[in-house]
């Protein structure tokens, strides 16, 4: 089966920013270009961070609040506005860091479990070197869904049921509806049909799997209460 890469969906055109750019630049480049964040590189191409609108809001909230270089004290009047009231903020004091990168070859779940985990909506991408190679966002992620159901179906019988599992199958039935597959029939051993549900929950616009399959001998081992119940060779479960 062939998993979807991080380099198969990124954008490889990715708008960057050096460390000295100053923060009218960095708001200037984020309007123009329609972004909420940009990654920002060294003088070799490495990603050393990413600044966001966030972080420059941020900012501007401090220095309304106060317009020196430290909040006052409450014994000490706030000093009077200063004209450039961002400090001469560059991307390097402005930005996040360190950046939270993902490799080109990861796979498309690892991004977007990496997504999912520190809370950010894209990506800057990177090449095994650490420059930056291209940027994924939450909407590339979800190119790999739109697969027809006969494309899914068609991995299921092809890539599992005939090249992966080298076994007679002829009795296991495939439909899936809207990203959602359904296996039933019967197979002639319990492991296999575990196996089965396995491979068929990483094919690239699973949804969900339903799981109807039955079996003729249960080879699995700790057999317990919950297998001495399944002894007729019955299950009928929802996996996802």
């Amino acid at each position: 089966m062939h998993h979807v890469t991080v380099k198969e969906v990124m954008t490889c055109q990715v708008i960057s920013t050096g460390e000295n750019t100053c923060f009218k630049d960095i708001a200037e480049t984020l309007l123009t270009h329609a972004l909420s964040a940009l990654p920002v590189v060294d003088d070799d191409g490495h990603v050393v961070g990413v600044v966001s609108e966030a972080d420059l809001l941020r900012r501007q909230e401090r220095w309304e609040r106060f317009p020196g270089e430290h909040p006052p004290s409450p014994a000490t009047p706030p000093p009077k506005p200063r004209a450039d009231r961002t400090g001469g903020e560059v991307a390097r004091t402005l930005m996040s860091t360190p950046a939270v990168t993902i490799s080109k070859d990861a796979s498309v779940a690892a991004a977007g479990r990496l997504m999912h985990d520190k809370a950010v909506k894209r990506l800057p991408v990177v090449d095994e070197h650490g420059h930056l190679a291209g940027i994924v966002s939450r909407c590339d992620l979800l190119k790999v869904f739109i697969r027809s159901d006969r494309e899914i179906e068609h991995e299921v019988r092809v890539e599992v049921l005939t090249r992966s599992l080298w076994m007679d199958t002829s009795r296991v039935q495939v439909t899936v509806k809207d990203g959602v597959v359904t296996l039933s029939g019967r197979m002639t051993l319990r492991a296999d049909t575990r196996i089965t549900l396995w491979m068929t929950r990483q094919i690239n616009g699973v949804v969900d799997v339903i799981d109807e399959l039955t079996w003729d001998r249960d080879n699995t081992p700790h057999r317990g209460t919950r297998d001495a119940e399944h002894a007729n060779g019955k299950s009928r479960q929802r996996t996802g």
